[in-house]
């Protein structure tokens, strides 16, 4: 008998491959507890591969193959579902934001990429890469504003952004840029499509003074907390820490400016950006 097709890479990749997982963990007759057990991992993992909200690694492929009898098909297809236009370490977590039904967001020192301005963002991967082609530039300003392109809609996924005055206060791009991108986001809040807190500098300590904090909560999958560092990232999805990165997030809405102040403190900011931009 013949062994299933390979997977359509123009169709949603992660998630048929995530479909067929599950259709072959059922007719094996396992649970996803039992089949993370033979991986080594938890049956919310599994969950979230079945979900698309994970990325599923070649190396797991082979244990899917091996554990669900389906000869090589994972390992055939992961490939497909793993092509991304983001930098491996991000890509998973973008995939997985693009499912979510609500993201939460501390940003303590740029301007989260979901409410960046092409100009905005473009300053931002010049920064980063200060040789690269202009070309190359444009490749990454035009997948981060395809990201955003998730706000589109009128209601989800909820975005709950919790932004640091220091990022605010960092003249990226220049004030016209930073003039710009603060009216983007409170037109974003006026809209009623985000909702924008600012932590100001007189907040003093708070919880999350070791660095961002970014929760996605999903429909039919367990939440989970994505950490970055410079070069690197990863999801987790470990309930205890998942829980105490919300609380962490709880904490900094309670000491931040609440949404209507916030809004006004957005739009004091770009005024003054203006003024300094045309004196």
């Amino acid at each position: 008998m013949p062994g299933p097709k390979d997977l359509d890479p123009s169709s949603s990749p992660r998630a048929l491959l995530g479909a067929e997982l599950r259709h072959a963990r059922e007719k094996a007759g396992l649970s996803q507890e039992e089949l993370g057990l033979r991986l080594f991992v938890s049956g919310s993992f599994i969950g979230q591969l079945e979900a698309g909200t994970r990325r599923m690694q070649r190396e797991y492929a082979r244990l899917l193959d091996e554990a669900l009898g389906t000869e090589d098909f994972f390992q055939r297809n992961c490939g497909a579902a793993a092509k991304s236009k983001h930098p491996e370490h991000f890509a998973e977590a973008v995939e997985a934001e693009a499912q979510a039904t609500a993201i939460r967001e501390y940003a303590p020192l740029l301007i989260p990429g979901l409410l960046q301005t092409p100009a905005y963002a473009r300053a931002v991967f010049r920064a980063y890469r200060p040789t690269a082609p202009e070309d190359k530039i444009d490749e990454l300003v035009a997948a981060r504003m395809e990201r955003a392109c998730i706000l589109d809609g009128p209601t989800e996924p909820l975005l709950w952004a919790v932004i640091d005055e220091a990022a605010l206060r960092r003249v990226t791009g220049g004030p016209g840029v930073m003039a710009e991108a603060l009216r983007h986001i409170a037109a974003l809040a006026r809209r009623n499509r985000v909702i924008v807190q600012v932590l100001p500098f007189d907040a003093g300590a708070h919880a999350s003074m070791e660095g961002a904090i970014k929760l996605m909560d999903f429909e039919d999958a367990p939440p989970l907390v994505y950490f970055e560092a410079v070069g690197t990232g990863r999801l987790e999805d470990d309930p205890a820490t998942v829980r105490h990165n919300r609380f962490n997030y709880e904490l900094l809405m309670a000491s931040a400016l609440p949404p209507k102040n916030s809004l006004a403190r957005l739009e004091a900011m770009a005024q003054d950006y203006e003024h300094e931009e045309h004196p």
